[in-house]
């Protein structure tokens, strides 16, 4: 697949295997002081308070039908897309853009190179099948402005002492000792989960529910696999989710993966089981540098702090309150969640954040301040219906579905073991947390999404499908 074209700095094999190494420590990775501010976004030479994002159409969301023939070709357009809208935001963060006129100036840039990269990505597809309608109405991007009461805290705790039970329920609204930056997290992104009503609900299982449930354990990434790749979205594409993910389970994925490569990689799951889990990685705002702070998907796209190594990582395969579930095709793709929900909206956002010991309190769009002795918890839950033709779609999305509130699949879709994925951090007392994002999404916790992509070979994927199917509970 063709590199070329993609103008966003990229990592290199040898950075990302620099990156790959990080060397974790009980917390995280080793780090050195940083002075720079999170809406600086390491990309200009001042940092300036910044009280607006740029919110653009996503244009991978619209498309329904891409040949093969067009996919590298579109992939690379897409990617090309979202490095715009990064460069932009980083200008916008550095002060470049701070007067309204600036601003306009900036916007009506980032409006024709869209317009021209839309413009190549509808080409590639019209050489091959009908050339889409309506891409061109994309390329218009809007200031959003940020609320007075939405502007970022500082990096670090908020000079207060460690919360306990009490002190939780008043952390979000307190200022802090020192002036809010840009970039995110916000105050108001925080919330005592002591303060949260029970809401968590699933459906009762029916008559045919297939109760059981297969595990795997696949380690905390204690190999240290990070990049800011994404091989379901931008293939091919060095940085093409411009933050950095985890990686469990398959040792090989990057940007350049194929299913061949995938198939004859190894794996941190004890099992056998060669898929690959990813996600965006959870960083302290503390101040503090990592090692990729000079880096895309670190801190030149915004993306600064101490990286958190999981205290527990759960990997479920479930079954369907509604019947039996039939096994997934190797090599199945699944996102859950929106990399872009912040300004895209929350049609595909599967956000779930909550506090050991309040896991029925499922917060969605915001980051839960945990009690003393309580743990912050990300929870993942797939899709769990599926067209039963294809491994993946045009957006990545409508190949899969969830199930209706009675837990059936509709429209012909056959239902799957649903992958649920529960990641457990230890935060300090007191500590400012925020997910890895696009610099323009402002690390809002309704950001969060999950990348899963199935390498079971047959024989374990027929087991797991045994497992769930028997209500019997395997590992």
């Amino acid at each position: 697949m063709s590199r070329q074209g993609h103008k966003r700095p990229r990592l290199s094999r040898k950075a990302l295997a620099l990156v790959a190494t990080l060397t974790l420590g009980a917390g995280g990775v080793a780090v050195v002081a940083n002075q720079a501010s999170a809406g600086s976004a390491q990309r200009g030479g001042r940092t300036a308070v910044v009280t607006a994002t740029i919110d653009c159409p996503d244009v991978g969301d619209r498309l329904r039908d891409v040949p093969d023939q067009a996919r590298a070709q579109v992939d690379e357009n897409l990617a090309r897309l979202d490095g715009q809208v990064a460069d932009a935001y980083g200008k916008l963060a550095s002060g470049a853009a701070a007067a309204p006129r600036q601003q306009k100036g900036l916007l009506d840039d980032l409006g024709r190179q869209r317009g021209e990269t839309i413009e190549q990505l509808a080409d590639a597809i019209g050489r091959v099948t009908r050339r889409p309608d309506g891409l061109q109405g994309l390329s218009t991007c809007r200031m959003k402005q940020t609320p007075p009461e939405e502007l970022a805290v500082a990096d670090g705790t908020d000079g207060a002492a460690a919360p306990g039970d009490g002190q939780a329920q008043n952390l979000a609204a307190r200022s802090g000792g020192a002036p809010a930056r840009s970039g995110g997290p916000a105050r108001s992104d925080f919330v005592a989960i002591t303060t949260v009503k029970p809401d968590a609900r699933r459906p009762a299982p029916g008559r045919n529910a297939s109760t059981g449930s297969f595990s795997v354990s696949c380690g905390r990434n204690e190999n240290g696999h990070f990049n800011p790749d994404n091989v379901i979205v931008a293939p091919g594409v060095g940085n093409g989710a411009h933050h950095m993910h985890d990686y469990v389970g398959n040792v090989s994925t990057d940007a350049f993966s194929s299913n061949n490569s995938l198939a004859a990689a190894g794996t941190t799951c004890t099992n056998g089981d060669q898929s690959t889990y990813y996600w965006p990685v959870l960083r302290l705002r503390d101040g503090r540098q990592e090692r990729d702070a000079g880096a895309p998907g670190g801190g030149k796209d915004g993306n600064i702090g101490t990286i958190l190594r999981p205290k527990q990582v759960t990997i479920d395969f479930k079954g369907s309150p509604a019947g039996p579930v039939t096994a997934m095709p190797r090599f199945l793709r699944i996102i859950t969640g929106d990399a872009k929900a912040f300004t895209n909206g929350t049609a595909n956002a599967n956000a779930s954040w909550s506090c050991t010991g309040f896991e029925d309190r499922q917060l969605k769009d915001k980051y839960p301040i945990c009690p003393k002795g309580s743990d912050v918890v990300r929870t993942f839950t797939f899709q769990s219906c599926w067209d039963g033709r294809n491994t993946d779609s045009a957006n990545h999305r409508t190949h899969v579905a969830f199930a209706d509130k009675d837990g059936r699949c509709k429209n012909g879709f056959k239902a799957l073991p649903q992958l649920v994925q529960r990641i457990v951090y230890g935060i300090p007392q007191g500590a400012r947390f925020a997910v890895d994002s696009f610099p323009e999404q402002l690390h809002k916790p309704v950001t969060d999404h999950g990348d899963f992509i199935n390498v079971m070979n047959d024989r374990l994927m027929a087991e797991a499908v045994r497992c769930i199917n028997s209500g019997r509970n395997c590992r």
